[in-house]
C-alpha cells in the first residue's frame, strides 16, 4: 500500500509517519508538506533514508504539483494533515487559512476523484463544534453536535469537512473524517500551549496565560490519536465521522502549573494576558461511537503522558531552540542543496 500523508513534517503528521512506518513497514508512506512556519523537516530525519519512505515539498493547493505526485505514485490512501492551525494567527490573517484548509483540501480531493483512491482521510479538529459551558461538565461533544465555528480556523477546518462529505454524496469518494482534541506529546511546536510553557520555564521566561486561565481542554496523547487515525483506515465505515477524545479534561493553569512543579520552576514565572478573541470556554469529546465501532479508546494518562512530554522536551532542546531561533527554516536547504 501507498499513503501520502500531507503535512507530514508538522505535529501530529510526523508522529503519524512515524507510527505508520513502525507498524506497517509494509506501507511505502510518501510525505507531502510545503514547510512553512510550522513544518520542520529536521522532524523526519531519522526516517529520510528509509527506502519505504519519500519527502515531496509542495503546497496541497498546487494543482498541478499535487496531479504529478498523484501521476507518479499511484497512492492508495491520502491522510490530510496539512492545515493551518493556530487560532491567534487566522484571527489575525483569515484569507492564508481558508486557501490552504478549504481549497487544498478540494484540490486533494479532486486528485483522489481523478486518479482513483480507496480512502481520503481528512484530519479535523473539535474546534468545529464550538464550546461547552464550563458549569456543565455533564455534555459532551458527539459526532451529531450541531457545527458552531468561533474562529476562522475553525470556521475553515469545518468547511472543509463539509467539503469532503459533500465529495463522498456527490461523487462516491470514499472518504473519512476524524474530529480530535487537543493534542500533546514530541515535535509539538513552540507556539502551542504545552510546548511554550516548556521552553519558557526552561529559560526562566514568563509564562503568557490567557485571562485567568480557567478555559477548559480535552488533551489527547499524539500516539493515541494516530493509534485512532490507523483503525479508522481499517475498519471505518465510509462517509462517517469519528470524534477521537483524550478522556484528559485540565485547566490551562493547572496544566502550566504541573509544568512549573515537574521542572522545579516557581508560580511567579506565571503572567497573566488580555484573553484572545473569542476563546472558547471548554473542549470535552466523547468517544462512544469510536470505542464501540473500532474498539478504540485511550491508553495514555494526562499524568503520564505529560511527564513523557517534559522529558522528550529536556532531551531533545536543539530541536526547539532551533525553531525559536528561525534556524531550522534552512534546514530544507542544508538537506537538499546538493540533491
Amino acid at each position: 500500500m501507498t499513503i501520502i500523508v500531507t503535512g507530514g513534517a508538522g505535529f501530529i503528521g510526523s508522529n503519524f509517519i512515524f507510527y505508520t512506518l513502525k507498524n506497517h513497514p509494509e506501507y511505502r508512506v510518501i510525505c507531502l508538506d510545503k514547510l512553512t512556519y510550522a513544518g520542520n523537516l529536521s522532524t523526519l530525519k531519522d526516517v529520510m533514508d528509509k527506502p519505504n519512505f519519500k519527502f515531496v515539498k509542495a503546497d496541497i493547493c498546487d494543482r498541478e504539483a499535487v496531479y504529478d505526485l498523484f501521476e507518479s505514485e499511484k497512492p492508495d490512501v491520502v491522510v490530510n494533515f496539512a492545515a493551518e492551525s493556530h487560532v491567534d494567527r487566522s484571527i489575525e490573517s483569515p484569507d492564508v487559512f481558508l486557501r490552504t484548509n478549504i481549497i487544498g483540501t478540494s484540490v486533494l480531493m479532486d486528485a483522489c476523484r481523478k486518479y482513483g483512491i480507496v480512502r481520503f482521510h481528512q484530519v479535523s479538529t473539535d474546534e468545529v463544534y464550538g464550546d461547552l459551558p464550563i458549569d456543565r461538565p455533564d455534555l459532551f461533544f458527539t459526532e451529531e453536535t450541531p457545527l458552531h465555528t468561533s474562529s476562522p480556523y475553525s470556521s475553515s477546518k469545518a468547511s472543509a469537512d463539509l467539503l469532503a462529505l459533500a465529495y463522498h454524496r456527490t461523487y462516491g469518494l470514499p472518504v473519512t473524517i476524524s474530529r480530535c482534541s487537543n493534542n500533546y506529546g514530541p515535535y509539538h511546536f513552540p507556539e502551542k500551549l504545552i510546548p511554550l510553557m516548556i521552553a519558557n520555564a526552561l529559560n526562566d521566561k514568563p509564562l503568557p496565560v490567557y485571562g485567568k486561565g480557567e478555559n477548559i481542554r480535552d488533551w489527547l496523547y499524539v500516539e493515541d490519536h494516530c493509534k485512532a487515525i490507523d483503525l479508522i483506515l481499517q475498519k471505518g465505515r465510509v462517509g462517517e465521522v469519528y470524534n477521537i477524545g483524550g478522556h484528559n479534561e485540565m485547566r490551562n493553569i493547572d496544566i502550566v502549573k504541573i509544568i512549573l512543579k515537574e521542572l522545579g520552576k516557581p508560580e511567579s514565572l506565571i503572567t497573566f494576558v488580555t484573553d484572545r478573541k473569542g476563546h472558547d470556554l471548554r473542549y470535552a469529546i466523547d468517544p462512544t461511537k469510536i470505542h464501540s465501532e473500532l474498539g478504540w479508546l485511550p491508553e495514555t494518562k494526562f499524568a503520564d503522558g505529560i511527564k513523557k512530554t517534559i522529558k522528550w522536551y529536556l532531551e531533545n532542546r536543539s530541536w526547539w531552540e532551533e525553531i525559536i531561533s528561525g534556524e531550522y527554516m534552512d534546514y530544507y536547504d542544508k538537506m537538499y542543496s546538493n540533491r
